[in-house]
């Protein structure tokens, strides 16, 4: 397997007359996949709230969803599951899949009760990855309807630091309307997985094959963006790297010998990472110039390699006397994408101070952006919590989640 690593500008020609030009690049990045290449086994783990709240059908849907999801998985494959309630224990060891009915059997035993402690939970699951991860991709679905009130949510964020140091992804599932928002974004967000709202019982076997498809296409893992700006080129001082697609996710950057890098995590074969870098460049003489240098670093499981680097690719800026934009769509609708998640954000920020008029605002200018960018299920959503708010009405537990989520992603 390769990676496929392209870029473009949101505006290939620069004024070379101008001291100071800001331009966003967007860096497409998928795997290519040989047809005659092994498929790389699976090393799961489900982590699932069996707390009290859970009682009834969300456990029992939950537990049907994990059943079809172990039927799924394929010979070579390995599996784990930890159940947590304020304390968590593994019900199913890492093992190879080869007796899937036993396996579905002890998650059928599952009965709810207890608090909620996803800490525990994710500690054990990370844990029992870890017997499973060579030579695999190593996946998490942390699932739970709860606020974590026996919980530490600092450590969880630790633990999702700690699981990229082993290779491991952290998918969250918020199941219902009462789970923390933040804790289990954050969790994905740092775990390099993704983020999925259960809103009603039934859902869950949708979310659950959702994300099983996804974690399916996963090629290569453990994928590093390298970069080096060239002089008079410079990162811009306030978040300057985020992924738009599939998901919005802003990303930290690390400074190394060379320039800098920013962890990608599982590279997809049939989902396109879109990246989008914020640059100033100075000054240059007229015509082509490079203005960064690019590389992706990553490891390849079905090959039993780690730290193998793709071709370097040179990011090109033409500058001219006589300017005239060359605006690209395509890397537009990408910053479109990125502003309807900041603008969500900025109004959830003035909705946690009280000014329910600036967030009405926000979610207003946050939906005509979506619309730009031809989103019409997440203008629908935004424009809805916005009018509620300026109706003087508060916005749900449920409608909070769903503003989160449309802003991050697109409905499908």
């Amino acid at each position: 397997m390769k990676v496929n690593l392209n870029s473009a500008l949101n505006d290939t020609n620069i004024d070379a007359s101008q001291s100071s030009s800001q331009r966003q690049v967007a860096l497409s990045i998928s795997v290519i996949a040989n047809e005659l290449e092994r498929n790389v086994p699976l090393n799961l783990c489900l982590i699932l709230d069996h707390s009290g709240s859970m009682e009834g059908r969300p456990l029992e849907t939950v537990k049907q969803a994990a059943g079809q999801l172990v039927e799924n998985l394929k010979e070579g494959d390995r599996l784990s599951v930890v159940a947590f309630d304020h304390q968590a224990q593994v019900i199913v060891p890492n093992q190879m899949i080869n007796d899937s009915a036993s396996i579905k059997g002890k998650i059928n035993k599952l009965r709810a009760s207890g608090g909620t402690a996803i800490d525990k939970g994710l500690k054990l699951g990370i844990e029992e990855l870890d017997k499973g991860r060579k030579d695999s991709i190593s996946q998490a679905f942390i699932l739970t309807d709860g606020e974590n009130e026996h919980g530490n949510n600092d450590l969880c964020l630790k633990l999702a630091k700690l699981a990229i140091d082993y290779s491991i992804t952290l998918n969250s599932l918020g199941f219902g309307d009462d789970w923390n928002q933040d804790v289990l974004e954050k969790i994905a967000d740092t775990g390099g997985g993704t983020l999925a709202y259960i809103q009603r019982p039934e859902q869950a076997i949708e979310e659950f094959g959702k994300l099983f498809n996804r974690i399916q296409s996963v090629g290569l893992t453990n994928s590093y963006l390298q970069f080096t700006l060239m002089p008079k080129v410079r990162l811009a001082e306030l978040k300057p790297i985020a992924q738009v697609a599939p998901d919005t996710i802003e990303l930290p950057v690390q400074q190394n010998d060379n320039g800098f890098m920013v962890r990608l995590g599982d590279l997809m074969k049939d989902v396109e990472r879109v990246v989008l870098v914020n640059i100033y460049i100075g000054q240059l003489s007229e015509g082509k110039q490079a203005i960064a240098q690019l590389q992706m670093r990553y490891d390849d499981p079905a090959q039993s390699k780690e730290g193998l680097l793709s071709e370097l690719i040179l990011v090109e800026a033409n500058f001219i006397q006589q300017y005239q934009p060359q605006v690209n769509p395509e890397v537009q609708n990408h910053i479109l994408a990125l502003a309807k998640y900041r603008q969500t954000q900025i109004a959830e920020t003035k909705l946690q101070h009280g000014d329910r008029t600036g967030a009405a605002t926000m979610l207003q200018t946050a939906a005509k952006t979506a619309l730009q960018m031809g989103d019409r299920g997440a203008a629908t959503v935004l424009q809805s919590s916005a009018t509620r708010l300026q109706d003087g009405e508060e916005l749900s537990e449920m409608e909070r989640k769903k503003t989160r989520i449309v802003s991050k992603t697109i409905l499908k």
